[in-house]
């Protein structure tokens, strides 16, 4: 996993690297973390959010984080998918954080991803972040992408 996550590294600016940080500890996340899915998105035309869940080890203390990607079509609004993402993990015992929002077109017929724009309410997720994880979830897609163009 870490040639896997250094392999990335190289793939994004210094910029991003912070933003990949949060990859390294997917190798040891504690179970009760490791089971919630990255990626649940739908399938067209819908906005989506970039979570960071955080978990604390009860005997060691020591912090866990996974960052999620959260997409459907029934929001109207980026804040709808936090909100009930938040609800729901808080009451698993887990924290939360929106790291930004935009929009993905998902046409599975295709099997294409393209994931673009922004959250007026959460700004800007790093869509680079994103797709990494989309290419995870979907690795037999031919084309996952991303631009910081359009709303």
């Amino acid at each position: 996993m870490h040639a896997a996550i250094r392999d990335i590294a190289r793939i994004f600016s210094t910029a991003r690297i912070q933003n990949l940080q949060l990859f390294k500890s997917m190798a040891t996340l504690p179970a009760k973390l490791d089971a919630i899915p990255a990626v649940d998105i739908d399938s067209g035309r819908f906005k989506y959010v970039l979570i960071r869940v955080d978990m604390q080890d009860a005997e060691t203390k020591q912090e866990y984080n996974k960052v999620i990607v959260r997409g459907y079509n029934w929001a109207a609004f980026h804040a709808d998918i936090y909100d009930k993402c938040q609800e729901e993990l808080e009451a698993a015992g887990f924290d939360t954080e929106c790291l930004g929002g935009g929009r993905i077109l998902h046409d599975p017929s295709k099997r294409s991803i393209t994931v673009y724009g922004y959250s007026q309410g959460f700004g800007l997720a790093d869509h680079a972040v994103t797709t990494e994880l989309l290419k995870t979830r979907y690795p037999d897609y031919e084309s996952i992408t991303w631009t910081n163009e359009g709303y």
